[in-house]
């Protein structure tokens, strides 16, 4: 079959294990960008993007690109798309648009002048024009702009992929599929040893690690597709990839969660049941304050409560037992944390070994790895236990501090085993952008120290592009004219207060992240749930389409069954 660019949206954080995956299932001429994956494939692998993938939330075909510098300019190149090919008069349609560019301030008027472009075409070709389809549309069209340039694309998916179908319920906050199975693949585990969830909640984490260690597909609980209702839609290649389980493998571990509201592991056991892995996910009522030693090797991955809905008191308090408990009893295993705040990772109580910044909705996280040890640490790596912390890489890097130049600039130098880098700062605007990389991996590392906050601004926006850059969450690191303040400082005051709307911190990320021509096919930081509002009902079934998917977890809780169709066994 030919193959075509295909685009793979995903969140922030997650694209190089997208990446991954994207190759696992055979795409070709893979390019990793922020928040999308472009690779080329035929149809089938458009079809495995959308069926297999855990970690993308859209997959889109993109059928023309061209360069725009207002709305007409838009509406005059859509208009000599061949919409023949894609769609019907009779069909309907609808038009999402995500744009990055000063010279288009309101997308929606975009995604207006996109479906005038398609309705204008069908007028002329035939004197009649196709409608918009709001709830469950006959085809999706996709634009996107950065800067001038634009990509109209076709919406494979449909609703957010992250909607797998086997919930019943969910409990408030919930953690996004997709993310889920993000944090789970960034862990490395794939099923060799038991995996705690502590604060397990609706389940999430539970059932996509059951997922990822049985190896099925996400899709097996997806009801429909937007693919299955174009014009080409390959129905027979469909059923062999839907209907082939030959990846699938056993697990001979378990899978525990435990949450304290007896209400919310009620949701967690259905969910668990509806899903079919209830023979290996185990779901209780239990207080972390009782946690206990697991009998076997095991992991955690988990995501606690950040605090946003409970006293700082008692939240310091929680993530300080959590140190604790983990200290007593989680000795020779790993935990992995996600959370939001900074003052709540220092509660723990440990040194992370590994580090991730993520998205939990609009929050900015960290998802961090601790080895939890017996004794001190000097006495372990004495012993000769190999144990890796965030200081130790800090370390490695072998920086040393100077004093200011002539010029009152700082500089500081890097020494590897092969070579010695020389690195000096500058201004934020004088700085390359070869250095970039750099420049972060020396403020992440040494983000406590304030010797090593050696940028100056010349204005408040600037300084908050650096801080941005520089990946702290709460802290300000730079004010403008250089001025570093203490904490309590920076908790407030104008400065502070200017960028707490987010189209503002959205505007000062896109001057230094995105840049003119550079394409950002992300969700939007707010859409972590898909659309806003309640799931569009779904329309009949008409006769000869493919009837509804079917899993008997409602019955026995076994492992979701596939529809074996004409004859299929």
């Amino acid at each position: 079959m030919t193959e075509f660019k295909i685009i793979a949206k995903t969140f922030q954080g997650l694209e190089e294990v997208l990446a991954k995956e994207l190759i696992n299932l055979g795409a070709n001429n893979v390019e990793i960008g922020r928040r999308m994956v472009a690779f080329t494939g035929d149809k089938e692998m458009l079809y495995k993007a959308n069926f297999c993938t855990r970690t993308a939330v859209k997959i889109l075909k993109p059928i023309k690109e061209f360069k725009a510098n207002d709305a007409d300019e838009v509406y005059e190149a859509v208009k000599l798309i061949d919409w023949e090919k894609y769609m019907d008069v009779k069909s309907t349609f609808l038009v999402d648009s995500v744009i990055f560019s000063d010279n288009f301030r309101h997308s929606k008027f975009v995604a207006y002048r996109v479906k005038d472009a398609i309705a204008d075409y069908w007028r002329d070709k035939t004197g009649d024009r196709p409608n918009v389809g709001i709830s469950n549309p006959d085809l999706r069209v996709n634009v996107h702009i950065a800067e001038d340039d634009v990509t109209i694309s076709l919406d494979s998916s449909g609703e957010s992929l992250h909607q797998r179908g086997y919930k019943t319920a969910t409990v408030q906050a919930p953690l996004n599929e997709v993310l889920a199975a993000g944090l789970i693949m960034l862990t490395g585990w794939d099923g060799e040893c038991d995996l705690i969830d502590p604060f397990c909640g609706s389940g999430t984490i539970l059932i996509e690690a059951a997922l990822i260690a049985q190896n099925v597909y996400p899709g097996v609980f997806r009801k429909e597709y937007a693919f299955e209702k174009w014009k080409d839609f390959d129905a027979d290649l469909f059923d062999r990839i839907y209907n082939d389980d030959s990846q699938e493998r056993e697990f001979d571990h378990k899978i525990y969660g435990y949450d304290i509201n007896r209400q919310v592991v009620q949701i967690a056991t259905d969910n668990v049941l509806n899903a079919g892995v209830k023979d290996i996910v185990s779901v209780e009522q239990r207080d972390f304050y009782e946690f206990e030693q697991p009998l076997d090797k095991a992991i955690i991955i988990t995501n606690p409560p950040y605090g946003d809905r409970i006293s700082t008191d008692d939240i310091y308090d929680l993530y300080e037992t959590i140190g604790k408990n983990l200290k007593r009893n989680f000795v020779g295993n790993d935990a992995w944390i996600i959370s939001h705040h900074e003052e709540l990772f220092d509660r723990i109580g440990f040194r992370p070994s590994t580090k991730y910044a993520l998205f939990n909705g609009s929050l900015e996280c960290e998802f961090r790895k601790y080895q939890i040890f017996d004794g001190k640490l000097k006495e372990r790596r004495e012993e000769g236990l190999d144990i890796k912390t965030d200081e130790d890489r800090r370390h490695n890097l072998k920086f040393k501090p100077h004093k200011k130049n002539e010029d009152g600039e700082w500089s500081a130098s890097r020494k590897t085993d092969d070579e010695e880098h020389y690195f000096k700062s500058k201004p934020f605007k004088e700085r390359p952008s070869k250095d970039i990389s750099y420049d972060e991996e020396v403020n992440r590392k040494w983000g406590k120290d304030s010797r090593w906050k050696m940028f100056e601004a010349e204005d408040d926006e600037e300084a908050e592009i650096i801080n941005r850059h520089l990946g702290k969450w709460g802290d300000r690191i730079v004010r403008a004219g250089g001025s570093h303040k203490g904490r309590d400082d920076r908790r407030g005051g104008e400065d502070r207060e200017r960028f707490t709307d987010r189209a503002s911190r959205q505007e000062a990320r896109k001057s230094f992240f995105t840049g003119k021509g550079v394409k950002d096919f992300g969700e939007k930081r707010d859409s972590f749930e898909g659309r806003r509002g309640e799931r569009d009902e779904r329309r009949p079934r008409q006769d000869g389409e493919r009837p509804a998917r079917k899993f008997d977890g409602q019955r026995n809780g076994d492992r979701p069954f596939r529809d074996k169709r004409n004859g299929k066994k």
